[in-house]
């Protein structure tokens, strides 16, 4: 097997060139077998087996950076620089990172997870190199998905005034997650019709060569060449920034590729190669079915089809449903993603009710703004946003949304700990940065039915910001009897027996119980309040607690600092309460990527820790 030679850094420039469409199948082949059983992401890393290949081929590493936007593609990046053999622990506690890590290997120069950085950090490395009067090459690899986000086009902008080299790759798939929307997308696909461009160049310069004066006339020609451009490549925006444009050239033709980033390497301000790939090459399944290839849990290689049959409805599945029946009730709501229909549950809205549905592409900034616009036009936007994501439009949130007091509701999916992508995925803020902002309200439901409930709150009879935040994976199915009307800034007594009180948030109440029967089965009394509210917090409940408790504990799936703990606590010493306080929630850290039952240990969240920590207390 060629992938047994591939044992270190540049081992694959040892490897003959006949052999490299071995080595790519042997990769594609290799990267199935270990996501079909470890879950990742496939359809973007088999899309760029080659591409990664001419770039390890054509730089040196470490010495040369390749900085990799979102980093989901970087699976064969890791092959190349010698982690192969550790890829049964890919995304697992512990094991290698499903994205760039810089603590992992001096080969990954630059943490990646979210969308659109890669022209801004790789521009930085660049001056850096010339501060330093150094020589290595770098290279920003980023999709034609995240050139819908606004921050590519900022450091574009910027990269266009460069007077040294740096190598920007467009890899286009025609895709981000989902199939790509709106004018990028449109400018990319008359790019890719006018290909007839760089074999006419190619061909009138061999033609011109072979007449007496040909070398002059070529050598005018050149000095022309974007004049040229434009009557082939309509637009030539790149071009016309002052950015080198080169391609469109087949991503999966390792040769081609290859010949220009060695071009590449000899400009001396920015250029950019369009490169075409398709995502999920190699693999039926996954170039049938792009967008459920993206991250993917174990599957049947045969089939496709996912190994772990899924039973109950998830949080997002809830979403889903209760997003439709409402807007069968009431024309005014409206839904957007950020590019992720599948991943929010909006593609069921899009089918029904396509007139009031909004994919905005990569660019969450842009869709808080463009919900602000709609709730002044007198709809009902909602905005469906994974939590981690939600953090790129702080500003937008506070300035066009908060500030003007706009009825925008924030669908927050993924919030809590999600496992495998780790620290860039983690929705482990959002209480916080959502709570610090004033006019906005922030909920937590504590299973499907009152997920339901908020959702219906929220968007039909609250006026004003919200937030309603709930996790990953299957939805909580029990305490189905407790069902009070959900009424503002009120929290939900569950159990009151005096004793320890757990005001539990969200997720953490099905932890509560589990904490509840731990600790009456050591004799001690134990209540239970559902916080509902992270913003306002349930003061009353608070009070009446703290006088028959002998501890108040706060349990969240959120970062101490700011969140509703901290909060809990502050009204408590506000009324001169002298009842022990005990924060349960997530330490200043950023928590790394694994299973979430093994984080929620490692971190002292789970059921077993809690109840420790609370009779340490008790215990004094």
């Amino acid at each position: 097997m060629i992938l047994d030679r591939i044992k270190k850094p540049n081992d694959i420039k040892k490897i003959l060139p006949d052999e490299y469409a071995l080595l790519a199948q042997e990769i594609r082949t290799f990267l199935i077998k270990k996501i079909s059983e470890n879950g990742g992401h496939l359809g973007s890393n088999l899309g760029t087996v080659e591409l990664t290949m001419a770039l390890h081929l054509s730089l040196s590493l470490p010495e040369d950076k390749i900085v990799f936007d979102v980093g989901h593609q970087s699976y064969t990046h890791k092959i190349l620089t010698g982690r192969w053999k550790e890829f049964d622990t890919l995304r697992k506690y512990g094991g290698l990172a499903g994205f760039p890590k810089r603590d992992e290997s001096p080969c990954d120069c630059f943490d990646t997870g979210h969308s659109s950085t890669s022209i801004s950090a790789g521009l930085g490395m660049v001056k850096a190199r010339d501060l330093q009067h150094k020589k290595y090459t770098v290279v920003s690899v980023i999709g034609d998905g995240a050139l819908t986000g606004g921050m590519a086009y900022e450091a574009l902008n910027n990269a266009s005034k460069l007077e040294s080299n740096f190598i920007i790759i467009l890899n286009d798939n025609e895709r981000s997650i989902s199939e790509n929307v709106g004018g990028i997308s449109k400018y990319l696909q008359s790019i890719r019709t006018a290909e007839g461009y760089q074999d006419f160049k190619i061909n009138l310069q061999k033609q011109l060569q072979r007449t007496p004066f040909g070398n002059e006339v070529v050598t005018k020609l050149k000095r022309y060449k974007s004049s040229i451009k434009q009557l082939f490549v309509p637009g030539m925006f790149f071009e016309d920034m002052g950015i080198t444009y080169l391609g469109p050239v087949d991503g999966h033709d390792i040769r081609a590729v290859r010949k220009l980033i060695m071009e590449a390497k000899k400009i001396n301000h920015a250029v950019l190669i369009h490169v075409k790939t398709k995502k999920g090459r190699g693999y039926a399944p996954a170039e049938r079915h792009p967008a459920r290839f993206h991250g993917t849990e174990p599957f049947d290689i045969e089939t496709g089809l996912p190994k772990k049959n899924k039973k109950k409805a998830g949080w997002t599945d809830i979403f889903s449903t209760v997003m439709i029946k409402l807007a069968a009730r009431d024309e005014g709501i409206t839904a957007i993603t950020a590019a992720m229909p599948d991943g929010t549950g909006l593609n069921r809205f899009r089918n029904l009710y396509p007139d009031r549905f909004f994919d905005v592409g990569i660019a969450e900034e842009h869709a808080v703004t463009f919900a602000a616009g709609l709730a002044v036009g007198g709809m009902k936007p909602v905005f469906a946003v994974y939590s981690s994501f939600l953090q790129r439009a702080y500003d937008q949130v506070i300035h066009d949304v908060c500030i003007q007091n706009l009825h925008v509701v924030f669908a927050i999916d993924r919030a809590g700990l999600v496992g495998a992508d780790g620290e860039t995925h983690q929705g482990i803020f959002d209480l916080s940065y959502l709570s610090s902002v004033p006019n906005m309200s922030v909920m937590a439901p504590k299973n499907k039915w009152e997920l339901a409930d908020m959702l219906k709150f929220a968007i039909m009879e609250y006026d004003k910001p919200i937030a309603v935040r709930y996790g990953r994976g299957e939805a909580y199915d029990g305490l189905e009897d407790f069902r009070a009307p959900i009424e503002y800034g009120k929290a939900e007594v569950i159990y009151d027996e005096g004793g320890v009180w757990l005001f539990a948030v969200g997720s953490m109440v099905q932890t509560a119980e589990k904490v509840r029967e731990q600790l009456k089965a050591k004799g001690v009394k134990c209540s239970i309040v559902n916080a509902r509210f992270v913003k306002p917090i349930d003061e009353e409940a608070l009070k009446a607690a703290s006088e028959n408790a002998s501890l108040i504990v706060t349990m969240e799936e959120n970062v101490l600092s700011g969140a509703y703990g901290e909060k809990a606590r502050a009204y408590l010493d506000s009324i001169g309460s002298e009842v022990k306080v005990l924060n349960i929630g997530i330490p200043d850290e950023y928590i790394e990527h694994g299973n979430v039952d093994i984080l929620k240990k490692a971190i002292g969240i789970d059921s077993d820790s809690i109840r420790a920590r609370i009779l340490d207390v008790l215990n004094g």
